[in-house]
């Protein structure tokens, strides 16, 4: 069979490294029953699996109008310019070979001007079944990634909290309307990464009809995984007697990433364990990491964004601790990665990250937005007489959910599934 992928980015962002970790784990362990290409905007590798659909400087172009139309509905409020996308552009993928000969289109994160509505449609017209993974809320909402507090999609969008509107006719409702009509009937099967956000999908009337099922993303072990601690510190040139407290984000400053709770836990480490001050300090990885020094009472090792994924694991072995205070998460990849090498990770009890961080287990579970118990978990972490035990245990939980065989078997259960009934239908 012939699979289309289709995502904005080939390796930026969450959803850019999780589908290119499941077109590897496809094409590592199903060679022979799969052939997967995937279509992006921005593709910047050589690899002749991933193709561009061409003509960046149009997706620029769509990028900059959607985000026009998005301010000129919510008073260019550049806080929440990004937290919502109106699909309103995008390139015609449908007129494409590498379409025309697929069996089955597999979307995953197509905003910013890379699928509209209007190509949506054609899409769903083309009459080729479509899996769509959920690498955030937006499939499932009017235009917003991450709902929060608000419970609109169940019934239908409006005065939406993103736009600052109290109008219920307002370019959410708009939108929701237009989706719910493309999806009536369309032959889409969705697919999660975590239990908690298939929850709230089926709770959408956008896809009340459409299975949703639950699959995580894959990662590869052969790259995560442990090493010595003391070879990746000197690989790094980082101190090798200091507690290292790992941070990362692919813009760091971002409050959705949760970081003023950052910089309030680890003041309140330093305040109750002064010698961390001299014992201690935090890798940042991600872009603005050197300039948040500042901010922190503890020495800092500054990072930017990464993409070599040796050197990102070498940067999680040589950490104690993987620290998510991120306020809004689906199946944070660098959970993932970080457990896979054996580093206990804390974050907040939200999204998925309870499915992966098993508190006491594997790492520690803090209360949601409580930065007093965000440190409380950091300490207990780093200061564990169970530690050893907490990594073993890490790496077990990676690699019994998320090694690309347990993945892409469950994909290929979805994709035969799918061909199968497809063929009921045609006979």
């Amino acid at each position: 069979m012939k699979v289309l992928f289709v995502n904005t980015s080939e390796n930026l962002g969450g959803a850019a490294v999780a589908a290119g970790r499941l077109l590897h784990a496809l094409d590592t362990y199903c060679p022979d029953r799969v052939d997967v290409r995937m279509l992006v905007r921005d593709k910047v590798t050589p690899c002749d699996k991933v193709l561009s659909v061409g003509e960046r400087r149009k997706g620029r172009l769509y990028f900059y109008l959607e985000r026009l139309q998005i301010g000129l509905n919510n008073g260019f409020d550049r806080s929440n310019l990004f937290t919502v996308s109106t699909a309103s552009f995008g390139y015609d993928i449908t007129r494409l070979r590498e379409f025309a000969e697929a069996d089955i289109i597999h979307l995953h994160w197509v905003n910013q001007g890379m699928i509209s509505l209007e190509v949506l449609a054609r899409i769903l017209h083309s009459g080729k079944p479509v899996v769509w993974t959920m690498h955030d809320m937006w499939p499932c909402t009017g235009i917003c990634h991450h709902a929060r507090e608000c419970e609109s999609y169940r019934s239908e969008c409006g005065k939406c909290m993103f736009l600052g509107s109290s109008s219920q006719h307002d370019l959410s409702c708009k939108v929701f309307r237009k989706k719910k009509k493309l999806y009536a009937g369309a032959d889409i099967t969705f697919v999660t990464c975590s239990r908690w956000l298939r929850d709230r999908a089926a709770c959408s009337a956008l896809v009340a009809g459409h299975e949703v099922w639950d699959i995580p993303n894959a990662i590869d072990t052969n790259v995560f995984r442990p090493c010595s601690k003391a070879e990746a510190r000197a690989r790094l040139e980082l101190p090798q007697d200091r507690k290292l407290i790992l941070f990362g984000a692919v813009k760091t400053t971002d409050k959705r990433k949760g970081f003023d709770y950052m910089v309030e836990a680890c003041s309140i480490l330093a305040d109750r364990h002064p010698d961390m001050v001299q014992n201690a300090g935090v890798i940042v990885v991600g872009k603005n990491s050197a300039a948040i020094g500042s901010c922190l009472p503890l020495g800092i090792y500054p990072f930017d964004y990464v993409g070599d994924s040796a050197r990102m694991a070498d940067i999680y072995n040589a950490a104690d601790v993987f620290v998510t205070p991120s306020l809004e998460e689906n199946l944070p990849n660098m959970i993932m990665e970080a457990m896979a090498c054996g580093t206990p990770c804390v974050g907040f009890r939200v999204g998925g990250i309870p499915e992966m961080i098993e508190h006491g287990a594997n790492g520690y579970l803090a209360s949601y937005r409580s930065a007093e118990d965000f440190a409380a978990g950091i300490g207990a972490v780093l200061f564990s007489d169970r530690y050893e035990e907490l990594s073993r245990n890490a790496v077990e939980k990676v690699a019994s959910c998320y090694s690309e065989s347990v993945v892409a078997g469950k994909y290929m259960d979805l994709y035969r599934k799918i061909l199968t009934g497809k063929d009921k239908c045609n006979g």
